[in-house]
C-alpha cells in the first residue's frame, strides 16, 4: 500500500501538536485543524519549542532521517477550516474526549473529505464502533491510542470497530511505521486495554491521596521504586492532564454502568479548580503555576 504523503490532524492540544510534530519531522505534510487561531498559535510555539530537541530524543530506526527543525516546521499547515484536510491521506482526529464534541468533529470530517480517507480516532475510552456511526463508510474508521509525549513514544495501541476493515489496519500500519512506530491490535471496549486498566489505577490512587493514606510522592514512589514503573500514577495523571482523567472514567463510568469506575471527588475538585497536571502549572505537583 501506498505511503501517507499528506496527513490531517484535528485538535491542537498536547496530543496533535505531539503527533504533528513527530510526522513532520519524518517529512510527512501536515494540515493541523483546530477551532481558533489562539489555539494554533500556541500550538505552533509548543512545537517548534519542542522540535529543538527533537533528534537527541528520536529512539526507533527510521528509513529516512530526521528533518531540521527549521524545515519541518514548514511542512505544518494551520488551519481553522475542516475544508482543509481534502486530498490528506489519513487523518487522525484527537478532539477532546467529550461526547458532543466527537460528534461535531466527524460530521465536519463527513463533510470535508473522501468517503474513502482512512481516519484513526485517537480517543483515550470512546467505543470506535460508536464513533463510526457517525461516517458513512465506517470500516475506514480504526482507533490509534497514542502515548504522550507522542515524539518520544514508539508504539500504540491500535482498536479494531466493528466494521474496521483489514486494508484500514493495513494501512494505518504503514503510516505508524513512517513516524518511527508500531502498534498492538485490540479489539474494540470502551477504554481498550491501556486506560481500562490505567484510569482505575490513577482514580485508586487519588482516591489513597484523598484518604491520607500517604503523600502523592510516596504513592507514586512505591510504583517506581517497588515496581520499577518509570512514573507514578499521580505522576501520569499530571503528564496527561487531570481534565482527560476525568472525562476519560466518566465515560467508562457511563459505558460500563459499574461503580468501581465512580470519579474520585478529590480529582474532581482539583479539575474544577483548574489544577490540570503539567498544562496549567499544577497538579498533584507544581510546576512553577498556581498553588494547590
Amino acid at each position: 500500500m501506498n505511503e501517507v504523503k499528506r496527513v490531517g490532524v484535528v485538535g491542537a492540544g498536547v496530543m496533535g501538536a505531539g503527533l504533528a510534530e513527530n510526522a513532520a519531522l519524518d517529512g510527512i505534510d501536515v494540515v493541523l485543524v483546530d477551532i481558533g487561531e489562539v489555539q494554533l498559535n500556541a500550538c505552533r510555539q509548543r512545537i517548534e519549542q519542542s522540535m529543538r530537541f527533537a533528534k537527541m530524543f528520536r529512539t526507533a530506526p527510521r528509513e529516512r532521517p530526521a528533518l531540521e527543525a527549521r524545515e519541518a516546521i514548514k511542512k505544518i499547515s494551520f488551519v481553522t477550516e475542516y475544508a482543509a484536510l481534502e486530498g490528506c491521506d489519513f487523518i487522525v482526529e484527537n478532539t477532546t474526549e467529550k461526547w458532543d464534541v466527537k460528534k461535531a468533529a466527524y460530521h465536519s470530517l463527513s463533510e470535508s473529505i473522501s468517503g474513502k480517507t482512512v481516519i484513526a480516532a485517537n480517543t483515550s475510552c470512546f467505543s470506535i464502533t460508536r464513533l463510526g456511526g457517525l461516517i458513512p463508510n465506517p470500516e475506514r474508521l480504526l482507533g490509534i491510542h497514542f502515548m504522550n509525549p507522542v515524539p518520544m513514544k514508539d508504539t500504540v495501541e491500535m482498536i479494531r470497530g466493528h466494521w474496521t476493515s483489514e486494508e484500514t489496519i493495513e494501512f494505518a500500519r504503514t503510516f505508524l511505521a513512517q513516524i518511527g512506530k508500531s502498534g498492538i491490535l485490540v479489539n474494540d471496549a470502551p477504554g481498550f486495554v491501556s486506560n481500562r486498566v490505567l484510569m482505575l489505577t490513577i482514580n485508586e490512587a487519588i482516591m489513597v491521596l484523598q484518604d491520607g493514606v500517604s503523600t502523592a510522592a510516596d504513592v507514586d514512589n512505591i510504583f517506581k521504586k517497588c515496581f520499577e514503573h518509570k512514573m507514578g500514577p499521580l505522576e501520569t495523571a499530571d503528564l496527561i492532564g487531570l481534565d482527560t482523567i476525568l472525562y476519560s472514567i466518566e465515560v467508562l463510568h457511563e459505558s460500563f454502568g459499574d461503580s468501581k469506575y465512580r470519579p474520585a471527588p478529590l480529582l474532581k475538585r482539583m479539575v474544577h479548580a483548574g489544577l490540570l497536571g503539567q498544562k496549567a502549572g499544577a497538579g498533584f505537583y507544581n510546576y512553577g503555576g498556581k498553588k494547590k
